[in-house]
């Protein structure tokens, strides 16, 4: 999901998103939603949720971390 994208939901739950990075944006929504903050945890080594909205950006992003 583009940055953007992110940003404008954020928004709309009422979560600041200034000088905030793309995983914490994702962290502070899933937080907002009373669900795990896992977006790029290692929990995502062993994640099971197929429906999850950031399953596709949690999984390159955990990969990119881990090939740095």
């Amino acid at each position: 999901m583009r940055f953007q994208d992110i940003q404008k939901m954020a928004k709309g739950m009422g979560i600041n998103t200034y000088r905030m990075k793309k995983m914490h944006i994702i962290h502070a929504i899933q937080r907002k939603e009373n669900n795990i903050e896992c977006f790029g945890t290692d929990r995502a080594d062993h994640c099971e949720e197929q429906g999850c909205l950031w399953r596709s950006d949690c999984l390159s992003f955990k990969k990119d971390v881990k090939a740095k």
